[in-house]
């Protein structure tokens, strides 16, 4: 910093620390304001801007940080007001209706698991909050807000005017409401687990973890193990919970460098700081996959370390991510700001679409119509081209702003895709490292022959599948499966149960967010000392993994999406007493929900998900046509679920010998089907799958027959080489002469002539059949001419 700002030294900032990296790269325009507005406030080196603080002291620590005044960390939502929002006002002002902020999709979502508490209102977040007035305060174009409008009007339940405050845990003194009320058990659960990334608090200091809080916990590097490595001596460099160094990270632009290494852009790993958990789409784009082992080992022999408290596979990564892309370079200011209004759900906020970039075989993506791929419809979009556009949003002003060529791409709300553009009949993605990825779009790319084809025939001949699928059903490489979700809540306390040395509690990180809003705590930097402990330890196990090909169902825009296990949950309570209250329960929604008749549903949801594991090659047909676990039906194998499991000396019909055998595995009294079964061959739906969303469902009894393929060898291969005269002659034929096929391209090959010689045959034969009639027609008039 006094290198280049020797004016710097005259600030009692840079007694202690006259060494730290300055925020932004020397000579950026961001700098120099910061700069020139710290001398305006008699700050020459600019700390006072962020951090506000007594510039003149050098000497007492408490008087130079300004007590309550000093903003340790400036991006905090409690703060960035006066701080990030000085400049970035729009951003600040929609950060309190982001989903980031909000996590009402994660509360409505745990509330359903407990038997649908709010049913499909999205009615509480975090924090009480509510939308704008007037509807032109949602930030994006014109024909971006008349779209949400519409949304709204389709899905009032997640498209909601306010927020409701979560309410409180069941407190110390309330416990033995339990045994009534065991439901309520679900807000323990949220405020511990689910709730503990939301922007408005700092969150658990944890290995993979580490963050800031509000702009910082994006826009501020922390390295997974939470160590400084600036250059600051006054920042411990051997405690965690710092960040990387003391720089801002953001567009191209921001340059941020640390140990002699430039980058730009947010890296993807601070994404996965909260997106580990629930679909896991952060960890999963870096081609990680949560394991319950702890291998391999590590040099010293010690377990493979925990991040975000798992331990993980190497997976495929998305191919994204190998070719250098970032989050960002996908995911807009709107998707991950918000645009001011509130929406409960991801597939609510998101706005974008892979035909966005690389439309489709027919047409480009400017040829595209707005809200293709984004219908929350049965039926594709329809209507007039999107074209591109000139402007960018003007709330991205301070982002990098790109070369244009022909004109920004549109999403499919309708809101420029402000680092995609088009350059004649190709597009140029600027990411955010820096790279200018130039692309061929699907109509290009078929035109120069260069789409396989597997793909011409999954996309051009079988029209139907890009009417009615996401793009990522076939091109998700594998999709993280955790099939039944076992949790226990314990709330046992040491008065009241023999057994216990001490009270059975957690933190709750929702009190803790709302604590910040009092003056004493608004600028405290983390929730460490807030002392929000409540009853009850919570503590989760699954029943089994998967990560192969996941099942397919329809998800809210109306189209087949692959399908994960949301929250599956097999609760366990346990009472004050030490006592268990529930054990491996499943609860029900109300009857008439999701199929479930008058005795309701199963409360364990299959959700609707894109798993962020894109690659080049698609899934094979035979992997959905053919495939029970596919359509929705199930893995089979597993043994129910509803009865207990013994495994000791028994006899061959499995009467157990010993009278003092224990059960090796509990029942779990009402799930008479596997986990990863949803619907039956009737079309009987079994469980519940994506409550957001009006459309979301399991397949239907039509749409399992028409899609199941599983007989397709059988069709042929009942006559095949030998039930049938004329076959086995030809097969004989085809033997002695070579021509029998021996591998799959030359099995498909045979079948495709057998295909056409059947359709060439039918139709010339239908066609002498015709001329035939129209022949003796005509024979048979002539004949009756001559005998007049």
């Amino acid at each position: 910093m006094l290198d280049h700002f020797p004016n710097a030294a005259k600030s009692g900032c840079m007694a202690c620390h006259g060494e730290i990296e300055p925020i932004r790269e020397i000579g950026s325009e961001m700098l120099n304001q910061i700069m020139a507005r710290g001398e305006a406030m008699g700050d020459p080196a600019g700390c006072v801007v962020c951090h506000n603080g007594d510039p003149n002291e050098t000497k007492d620590k408490e008087i130079a940080h300004g007590g309550d005044d000093f903003y340790p960390d400036p991006g905090s939502p409690w703060v960035n007001e006066e701080t990030c929002g000085s400049c970035h006002a729009e951003q600040v002002r929609v950060q309190w209706q982001s989903l980031m902020m909000t996590e009402s999709g994660k509360i409505q979502g745990t509330c359903w698991s407990f038997g649908a508490l709010t049913g499909y209102e999205h009615t509480f977040a975090n924090y009480a909050v509510e939308n704008p007035v007037d509807p032109k305060d949602r930030l994006g174009t014109d024909t971006y807000r008349a779209y949400m409008e519409r949304l709204k009007r389709l899905e009032p339940n997640v498209f909601v005017d306010r927020h409701e405050p979560l309410p409180e845990a069941i407190g110390f003194g309330d416990l033995d409401r339990l045994n009534d009320e065991p439901e309520l058990a679900a807000f323990t659960y949220i405020r511990q687990e689910c709730n503990r990334c939301h922007h408005a608090v700092k969150g658990r200091s944890k290995r993979g973890d580490f963050r800031g809080m509000g702009c910082s916990s994006c826009h501020i590097p922390y390295s997974n193990e939470g160590f400084y490595e600036g250059h600051d001596k006054s920042i411990p460099s051997d405690e965690t919970a710092h960040p990387l160094t003391h720089q801002i990270q953001g567009t191209r632009e921001a340059t941020v460098t640390v140990n002699g290494i430039n980058y730009h852009g947010l890296p993807a790993e601070t994404c996965t700081t909260c997106h580990n958990r629930g679909k896991r789409i952060g960890v999963s784009f870096q081609g990680l996959m949560e394991t319950p082992y702890a291998s391999p080992f590590t040099e010293e022999g010690d377990d493979q370390p925990g991040l975000h408290t798992k331990h993980y596979i190497a997976m495929e990564q998305d191919i994204h991510y190998q070719k250098g892309m970032k989050c960002q370079d996908c995911h807009t200011s709107n998707d991950v700001h918000g645009d001011g209004f509130l929406a409960g759900s991801n597939l609510g906020a998101v706005q974008i679409e892979c035909s966005d970039c690389h439309g489709t075989p027919d047409k480009f993506p400017w040829e595209l119509p707005i809200g293709y791929m984004d219908e929350f419809d049965m039926q594709p979009a329809d209507g007039a081209a999107r074209g591109v556009t000139q402007k960018q949003l003007p709330h991205t002003w301070a982002g990098t702003q790109h070369k244009k060529k022909d004109g920004y791409l549109l999403t499919a709300r309708g809101n420029p895709f402000e680092n995609v553009v088009r350059d004649g009949d190709e597009v140029i993605v600027y990411t955010a490292e820096g790279k200018d990825l130039r692309m061929k779009p699907l109509k290009k790319l078929v035109a120069n022959n260069e789409v396989s084809t597997r793909g011409l025939v999954a996309m051009k001949s079988v029209s139907k599948h890009l009417d009615r699928m996401e793009c990522y059903t076939c091109h998700s490489s594998w999709t993280p499966q955790c099939y039944g979700c076992h949790v226990k809540i314990d709330y046992s306390q040491k008065d009241r149960c023999p057994e216990c040395n001490e009270n059975k509690e957690g933190f709750d990180w929702v009190a803790a967010g709302r604590k910040h809003m009092q003056p004493e705590f608004r600028t405290q930097d983390g929730e460490d000392a807030m002392g929000t402990v409540i009853p009850g330890h919570v503590s989760e196990q699954r029943s089994y993994l998967r990560w192969e090909e996941p099942m397919m169902g329809v998800n809210g825009e109306g189209r087949v999406t692959p399908l994960a296990p949301g929250c599956q949950p097999s609760v366990t309570i346990i009472g004050p007493d030490g006592k268990s209250i529930l054990t491996n329960h499943i609860f029900k929604i109300p009857a008439g929900m999701e199929g479930g008749g008058e005795t309701g549903q199963l409360a364990i949801d299959m959700s609707p998900t894109q798993p962020h594991t894109m690659t080049k090659d698609a899934r094979s047909c035979e992997s959905c046509h053919a495939s029970d676990k596919a359509l929705g039906l199930g893995i089979s194998g597993p043994r129910p679920w509803d009865e207990k499991h013994f495994v000791d000396l028994q006899t061959t019909d499995g009467t157990v010998l010993s009278k003092r055998a224990e059960p090796q595995m509990e029942a779990i009294k009402n799930l008479t089907q596997d986990w990863s079964q949803i619907v039956d061959r009737e079309g009987n739906q079994l469980a519940t799958v994506g409550h957001h969303w009006k459309l979301s469902r399991a397949f239907n009894k039509d749409e399992i027959e028409h899609m199941r393929r599983e007989g397709t060898c059988i069709a042929c291969h009942k006559e095949i080489p030998e039930n049938s005269n004329a076959i086995n002659l030809l097969h004989h034929v085809a033997k002695y002469t070579g021509q029998l096929p021996h591998s799959n391209e030359e099995h498909a090959g045979l079948v495709h002539k057998i295909l056409l010689l059947s359709a060439w045959g039918q139709t010339v034969g239908g066609a002498a059949f015709g001329f035939a009639v129209f022949a003796l027609i005509i024979w048979i008039q002539k004949k009756r001419s001559r005998a007049r």
